[in-house]
């Protein structure tokens, strides 16, 4: 919560909110966002597809609405307890099917490890196909013209240290305590990305994978036409915009509130809408931009946790009343 207050405060202090709700009604075309919707819940339907085959994997055989229901209630959870909503998942598939709650959660954790994976190779990808636009607007923001190509030198970097660091833990014999609580929580985190590569129909989950982090970026590329100020945003520069804003979610917040504006703002000035970091007086379109998209995002997951949790009572009550 400080931290969603905090790069609030930041980015909006010198906001003329006039302005914005001048561009909200003068720039945006809302049929757009009826595909985004759309979209965003496909998305989700392929998240519980791909989870299921995981449950499965482990003998968890579950009902493909109750899976999906699960997803939503994850998002809306995690809109009110940041990065508490897996764990009411893991919970609720658990406590539904009798099975072990440990192994539940575990299998959550190739799914946010293939997303960690994807979000990585996402990134490298869009350092590397938009470099000319960073060293650009650095260079406009007199931060050298170099600057560019040492944010992607460090970023190779610290890809290849972090992997260096992985393979020096596992293959470590040190008995240190945080050494060796590293180095299992390590294994167990390769474990787990590598029973993918084990798993019946992996194929299908990469495909899934693929249609996933796919539907979110299709999401960022609508909204974009639904402005008159991106629309003409060629997909690299949505790749970015779309790589910069995954980051600022795994920042825990509140929806992502502060750190997906922060990261999108950031996104469109490289690319000449608005300025970054924002001044006295600045282009309100970013941030009309940033508040229009996140807010239909947490619309949507709001009535699909709704919708979520009346079918789970629901269904609750139908099991109570079956066995009376």
């Amino acid at each position: 919560m400080l931290v969603s207050v905090g790069l609030a405060w930041f980015l909006y202090k010198n906001v003329d909110l006039q302005a914005i709700r001048t561009s909200l009604r003068q720039d945006v075309s809302y049929g757009w966002f009826i595909p985004v919707i759309i979209v965003s819940v496909l998305s989700h339907v392929f998240r519980g597809l791909r989870w299921r085959m995981q449950l499965r994997a482990i003998g968890v055989n579950a009902p493909l609405l109750p899976i999906i229901n699960s997803v939503f209630g994850t998002y809306f959870v995690n809109l009110l307890f940041p990065r508490l909503g897996e764990v009411w998942r893991a919970g609720y598939v658990a406590r539904r099917q009798n099975a072990p709650f440990a192994a539940v959660l575990g299998s959550l954790v190739g799914d946010r490890l293939s997303d960690t994976v994807a979000v990585a190779a996402l990134t490298l990808i869009s350092f590397i196909l938009s470099r000319e636009a960073f060293v650009k607007f650095f260079d406009q923001n007199n931060s050298g013209s170099n600057l560019g190509g040492w944010m992607l030198a460090g970023l190779i970097a610290a890809t290849v240290a972090g992997v260096a660091l992985l393979m020096w833990l596992y293959r470590s014999k040190s008995q240190n305590r945080i050494i060796a609580s590293l180095r299992n929580t390590g294994t167990n985190l390769w474990d787990g990305l590598a029973s993918i590569a084990r798993m019946k129909g992996k194929w299908t989950f990469l495909l899934y994978t693929a249609l996933i982090w796919g539907c979110y970026y299709l999401q960022l590329y609508l909204a974009a036409k639904a402005f008159t100020f991106t629309e003409n945003l060629d997909a690299i520069a949505i790749l970015v915009l779309f790589v910069l804003s995954s980051i600022g979610m795994a920042v825990p917040s509140n929806g992502g509130l502060g750190p997906w504006q922060f990261a999108i703002i950031f996104g469109l000035a490289i690319y000449g809408v608005g300025t970054f970091p924002p001044s006295t007086p600045y282009h309100p379109q970013a941030s009309a931009f940033a508040w229009l998209v996140w807010g239909v995002q947490q619309l949507l997951i709001i009535a699909l946790g709704i919708w979520a949790f009346a079918c789970i009572t629901l269904e609750k009550r139908q099991t109570g009343n079956n066995n009376t």
